[in-house]
């Protein structure tokens, strides 16, 4: 076993994808006058949610329609794993760190929903591998990103009812102001242009409409725990559209078979890896200089960053093979490592987009430094390969049937 692990292990850090990440962290780290072109992160964004959707569109055309209550289960075991996964990362960060409550309870949010962009990855890295997946997964991508979500907002509102004030203090932490005004919406936090600033967000927004906004954000405070304009945020942001758009479409150009979804397959399938490589040469670049935020921080919040996508990616396989063995459901390789994928990245597009328009309080900064800087950078460098042999493990050692 861990010869099989060295080998994938130094397989996968020489493949094209992650050569292409390096190179993109090198930039800021070399002072290299180059910025990625904010339209071109638009396009490999709008083009990889779609392709995702399309390729598993069409190979939920060729389910067995008797297999979709497993598979409807199996997502509501995704959600509640990814719920429970928030709760755990705020249980940990408020043991291990001394960061204020609403950064803990935004942090935590972050861990409880999951990445695309390491999911992408995850599906390059088996691709590459031959390795097999069950075709729904791409629908779990976007069922596990909502919880994170939901468990941050249900702990800010918990802690506002608590006599949180304005800047985010509860009233036994230092700088604590009953009177204090609320802050406003940061476009981006460090000066940076648009594009710097957008990666934090689920899509980009003009200046105007922040600043017709912001009166609500500062307003939706005293409102509760969700409202009209969250649950658009979090149930119709432009992620989970353009996904769930491709998957539709996809499976109803494969229900109408391969003649129909043929010439698209050469742009949405064969070029999928190459648009791969260009989206985390820019990834690379973004973590490179979110790892400045950590500073600040602390050890004990870095440790988090690196060492919680393992728990929580050991969590999922174990989660998922006892949803198995209990069903008797046969997952394929491919299916425990993306739901790995899922349970151990932590978001940098739904959770910061819900964050900015109903936890003004919070840092925009540590969250980020974390999911991106650390936790994205880990799982596609060291994390795919480690839980691609957990996996392979646990599924050797309880076999099913």
């Amino acid at each position: 076993m861990l010869h099989e692990f060295w080998y994938n292990f130094r397989h996968n850090l020489f493949k094209p994808l992650l050569l292409f990440f390096y190179l993109g962290f090198l930039v800021p780290i070399l002072r290299v006058q180059f910025e990625f072109p904010y339209v071109m992160y638009q396009a490999l964004t709008i083009y990889l949610l779609i392709a995702i959707g399309w390729h598993g569109g069409e190979e939920l055309a060729h389910l067995n329609p008797d297999s979709i209550k497993s598979i409807v289960g199996f997502m509501g075991v995704g959600f509640l794993a990814n719920t429970l996964i928030g709760l755990i990362a705020f249980g940990i960060l408020r043991s291990v760190t001394r960061m204020r409550r609403v950064d803990q309870a935004t942090v935590a949010g972050y861990y409880g929903s999951d990445s695309a962009g390491t999911f992408v990855t995850a599906l390059g890295v088996l691709g590459s591998a031959h390795i097999a997946f069950d075709a729904y997964m791409p629908v779990m991508l976007a069922i596990m990103e909502i919880p994170g979500c939901l468990v941050a907002l249900y702990l800010v509102s918990h802690y506002r009812a608590q006599g949180m004030d304005a800047l985010g203090n509860m009233p036994y932490e230092p700088g604590y102001d009953p009177s204090a005004e609320a802050p406003p919406i940061l476009i981006d936090e460090h000066g940076r242009d648009q594009h710097a600033s957008a990666v934090q967000t689920e899509a980009e927004m003009s200046l105007e409409r922040m600043e017709h906004e912001s009166e609500d954000v500062g307003n939706g405070r005293k409102k509760g725990f969700i409202n009209g304009k969250l649950l658009h945020e979090v149930f119709l942001n432009t992620g989970l559209y353009l996904l769930f758009g491709g998957i539709i479409i996809g499976l109803i150009s494969g229900l109408q078979g391969p003649e129909v979804t043929r010439a698209d397959d050469s742009f949405f399938v064969t070029l999928f890896q190459g648009v791969l490589c260009l989206f985390l040469l820019e990834m690379g670049m973004t973590a490179s200089r979110k790892l400045k935020d950590l500073k600040t921080a602390g050890w004990n919040f870095v440790a988090f960053g690196l060492l919680a996508p393992n728990l929580f990616a050991t969590l999922g396989i174990m989660i998922a093979h006892t949803y198995a063995w209990v069903t008797g459901t046969h997952f394929e390789l491919g299916t425990y490592v993306l739901f790995s994928v899922l349970c151990g990245s932590a978001s940098y597009i739904a959770v910061p987009a819900v964050q900015r328009l109903a936890i003004p309080e919070a840092s925009p900064t540590l969250p980020l430094a974390a999911s991106l800087g650390l936790t994205f950078s880990y799982n596609v460098t060291i994390g795919i390969p480690i839980y691609m042999e957990i996996a392979k493990a646990i599924t050797r050692s309880f076999p099913i049937g």
